[in-house]
């Protein structure tokens, strides 16, 4: 899909704005003729269902798109649209900006926002309709919010997005509300927790441990006694990991 450039007065970038309020879909749109004169609402969605079709019809460039609507949310209409545009979310609720890091949209606007807020997320537009996209939104909706164990992982590098095969991860690090992911000497921090990851991760590679830790049982050299009842997985790249007592039962129960 070519993309219009932000550069310039010209109103090429078309948009399209989906949020279940009327309200704020006007509000939105005022907002956007007094502040971009660069970007052309081109169409509006009331619903989930309608966004779709609306999204796939006109093929808008860019869309601000609420999360928790009638028929569809947000997320859902990313995964199901053929079309590739950029996004920005729009919502009420602040617990979604997990999922919005992780699929990698433009921006995360809260409601309510202002002119200020909206005029830093145009900023962030411009960047991204100015440089090609490493992976599409659609790709990581796909991998993001799919049934299937996911096979890549997202992650920030610079000011891009850039896919990481899971399978090329050596062990998984929980920090606070963060995962450390591990592979070779480099490092990927995700906004996510390990018990959300864990239930993404093929159960027969990747193995729960610890709370704290996640392994590759492909980059698992040995599992060795340490001390009374203890044991750790020694990995290939040097790292020892506790086991938990918990979880060596289980794993003793998955070898034997």
């Amino acid at each position: 899909m070519p993309s219009p450039g932000p550069t310039g007065p010209d109103p090429a970038v078309t948009a399209m704005i989906v949020d279940d309020e009327a309200a704020a879909r006007i509000g939105l749109r005022d907002l956007l003729e007094r502040q971009a004169d660069w970007i052309r609402v081109v169409g509006e969605a009331a619903n989930g269902p309608a966004a779709v079709e609306a999204i796939d019809g006109l093929r808008p460039a860019l869309v601000f798109l609420d999360i928790e609507m009638p028929g569809l949310p947000g997320t859902e209409v990313l995964r199901r649209i053929r079309h590739r545009p950029h996004v920005v979310f729009t919502t009420a609720y602040s617990r979604h900006a997990v999922t919005a890091f992780e699929l990698g949209v433009v921006d995360y606007l809260l409601k309510p926002f202002g002119a200020e807020r909206l005029g830093l997320a145009l900023e962030r537009v411009r960047a991204a309709l100015g440089a090609p996209a490493v992976v599409s939104s659609l790709d990581r909706a796909r991998e993001t919010l799919g049934p299937a164990p996911i096979g890549r992982l997202f992650v920030r590098v610079g000011g891009g997005v850039l896919p990481v095969a899971v399978e090329g991860i050596d062990w998984f690090e929980a920090r606070g509300d963060y995962v450390v992911a591990h592979a070779g000497p480099a490092r990927h921090l995700l906004s996510l927790s390990l018990n959300q990851l864990e239930t993404r991760l093929d159960q027969v590679r990747f193995l729960r441990i610890h709370r704290t830790h996640i392994v590759n049982l492909d980059r698992v050299v040995a599992f060795r006694p340490e001390g009374k009842g203890k044991l750790v997985a020694e990995l290939a790249t040097g790292d020892r990991l506790a086991v938990s007592r918990q979880r060596a039962q289980a794993l003793r129960q998955r070898l034997s």
